[in-house]
């Protein structure tokens, strides 16, 4: 059996325990020769790859973040040239059957999985593991990397915690996450922040001042706010939602025209720390975590996770389970279909356990205990 594997998509720390996992499992299993494809899809299309059971190509990579493959984020829909992004497909399709290729490991974020998704339904016998600092990608428990961005995360705003006491400022901690707010809920749940705001609670200003004001009262001179990339306040939301429906007449053009006017007001924390500097007298600074999340040495738990989903992607591949994704469900190891993932984002539940025991330690996350309640059972009809 011939497969080949990728890594693809944002880099996550423990992708290349995935790797030397499946070829560790194949080794010691099944005969099995194993092409490794350099930088993602580009690789594949190109043609740049490797054997990876031969010599040492899987020593010493077990706690090393990043990948040996490398890694994009192009996928064969869209790959880049002088003239525009182009349609690769049929050049990733003959890469395939030129190199007799049984089966393709795809180890990736969301949007190469919505890739993998599309190269299966050419034909091709595609089994996919998920990787993701966001935690965004639907249908399992956890993505590799999530554990270790979180650490890394809430080691970054417990630093921070001291400096913020020590200089009496509002230290503002934005961390990536695209449309889901796990990383930045996870993190500043356990960093302890004061204000934790996230994509799937449009905030209020005024919510969050007075939060910071309460702790002014009594005596706490200083703040921590952890705040998703994309989190956007309440009015930044009515004001987009009201502006894409007057340029669209579709919903398909008004999510569209949604998105492009968010990408020309993407300094919301900025406008978030002003706003909070003017109202209580307080200094604020602002710290970008950004791919800071996404380097190091991944932890046991990424490791464990990583070992998991490469054997069962090569039990899955013995066994010609395609078109589907090896992944964790309610603690075990399972798989789903690609369809059930492909052009779907994780986001975080409202009624979710976290967002409770936010509330019940008295974190503040940017909108009243009324509307909140509002937002809940609206998210649960």
């Amino acid at each position: 059996m011939r497969v080949g594997l990728i890594t693809a998509g944002s880099d996550s720390p423990g992708a290349n325990a995935a790797i030397r996992g499946f070829g560790k499992a194949v080794a010691n299993t099944h005969n099995m020769e194993v092409l490794g494809f350099r930088d993602g899809y580009l690789g594949l299309i190109e043609d740049r790859k490797v054997n990876l059971l031969e010599g040492s190509m899987l020593s010493g990579i077990l706690t090393l973040g990043g990948t040996i493959l490398g890694t994009s984020r192009h996928v064969p829909e869209f790959m880049p040239s002088p003239q525009g992004p182009v349609d690769r497909t049929q050049e990733a399709i003959d890469s395939y059957h030129r190199n007799n290729l049984d089966t393709l490991i795809i180890i990736g974020d969301n949007k190469s999985q919505s890739a993998a998704y599309h190269l299966s339904q050419a034909g091709l016998n595609i089994i996919t593991i998920p990787k993701a600092c966001e935690n965004d990608i639907p249908r399992t428990d956890k993505s590799i990397g999530f554990d270790t961005a979180r650490e890394i995360a809430t080691q970054a705003i417990d630093r921070l915690h001291t400096n913020a006491n020590a200089t009496h400022r509002i230290m503002l901690v934005e961390l990536l996450g695209n449309s889901s707010g796990w990383l930045t809920m996870g993190a500043g749940l356990a960093a302890g922040a004061d204000v934790i705001l996230i994509p799937e609670i449009p905030y209020d200003f005024d919510v969050a001042i007075e939060a910071i004001q309460r702790r002014q009262a009594a005596g706490r001179n200083f703040s921590l706010v952890a705040v998703a990339e994309k989190a956007r306040s309440r009015e930044l939301v009515d004001f987009m939602e009201l502006a894409a429906s007057k340029r669209a007449t579709s919903a398909e053009e008004q999510e569209k025209a949604f998105e492009r006017i968010e990408n020309n007001y993407s300094a919301q924390t900025l406008l978030l720390a002003r706003r909070l500097g003017e109202a209580t007298d307080l200094e604020t600074h602002i710290t970008i975590l950004g791919s800071l999340v996404r380097g190091g040495t991944p932890t046991a738990a990424d490791r464990l996770l990583a070992n998991q989903l490469a054997e069962w992607s090569m039990k899955m591949a013995v066994e010609g389970q395609f078109g589907r994704m090896a992944c964790r469900i309610d603690g075990s190891v399972t798989s789903v279909p690609l369809d059930e993932v492909a052009g779907k984002v994780k986001t975080i539940p409202l009624d979710h356990d976290w967002i409770r025991g936010s509330l019940q330690i008295g974190a503040c996350l940017g909108v009243s205990d009324l509307s909140l309640a509002e937002m809940i059972k609206k998210d649960l009809l």
